[in-house]
């Protein structure tokens, strides 16, 4: 939603302040169509060209995000906290054995169940069975460091694929200026190829060509910059979840109490995002 506001913004304030400080829009509504085809459609080959197709697609997904904004909120935070603390009480209290069915078929679990949100994002389903399959395997005997380094390493390798649509729109935020250079050069020569014109005429083919130039940098700065910004912002706070995670598995390794151990996760989220005290400990005593 505040994306579109501030796409609407941009627009209004830009080519409002033009007009109004006296510019005639029909010279920039002349040439824009194509000015756009030129930008917009090298723009487009340069990125299908520098991509697979699961970058593309993943690109596709980013632009959606930046929209929807973030897949999870405070509430789903407290949730991710009441279910890996329930299989780490489990895993201490009633031992492997207990928790290994919950961990080898999540799908089939009664606790996972509980929480259908967080069982359709399979990194955060894959990253708690899988590091309490090696804590099971091991018989509990695995130094806690080891575990977080190999936790460290599944969530940086996730990060890693999430931010690549970041990251493209960004390299495509950058080179939309020097695309608009490219079209404000064509229009000077096509401005040099006409130029026994009189000046009328050749006042406003220059003017058609600098609008090339006007439009990359507005298209990078206006809104694929801010885009590739926001698709960041959006897969950071998404990412945080799996800290939450790593925080409460790691911590219980290590054999501290469950009230600190949840205490410690809760505390390290962000404060947007952070159920208050009395949620987290009442929800773990059911109520």
């Amino acid at each position: 939603m505040f994306a579109a506001v501030g796409i609407i913004v941009v627009i209004v304030m830009v080519f409002g302040g033009f007009i109004l400080g006296g510019g005639s829009i029909g010279v920039i509504a002349h040439a824009l169509p194509l000015e756009f085809l030129v930008i917009g459609g090298a723009a487009v080959g340069s990125t299908v060209t520098g991509n697979s197709l699961k970058e593309l697609k993943a690109l596709g997904g980013g632009l959606i995000r930046v929209f929807k904004g973030p897949t999870y909120q405070k509430r789903d935070f407290l949730d991710v906290i009441f279910l890996v603390s329930k299989l780490m009480k489990m895993l201490r209290t009633d031992g492997p054995v207990a928790v290994e069915p919950h961990i080898e078929d999540p799908k089939s679990s009664a606790i996972f169940a509980d929480y259908p949100k967080l069982l359709k994002d399979d990194t955060l389903v894959h990253l708690i069975c899988d590091t309490l399959r090696l804590v099971v395997v091991s018989s509990g005997t695995l130094d806690p460091h080891a575990v977080e380094e190999v936790m460290d390493n599944a969530i940086k390798t996730h990060h890693h694929d999430a931010i690549r649509p970041a990251a493209t729109l960004q390299t495509l935020a950058d080179a939309l200026p020097a695309l608009g250079i490219v079209a404000a050069v064509l229009g000077v020569v096509k401005t040099m190829a006409s130029i026994d014109q009189p000046p009328a005429i050749l006042g406003e083919m220059i003017g058609s060509a600098l609008v090339g130039t006007f439009l990359g940098v507005l298209l990078a700065y206006g809104f694929v910059g801010p885009f590739a910004n926001r698709a960041k912002q959006v897969i950071e706070a998404d990412g945080a979840i799996y800290q939450v995670v790593k925080q409460i598995v790691i911590a219980s390794l290590h054999g501290h109490p469950l009230p600190l151990v949840i205490e410690a996760a809760r505390s390290g989220i962000q404060h947007s995002n952070q159920p208050a005290f009395a949620d987290v400990f009442d929800g773990m005593r059911g109520r």
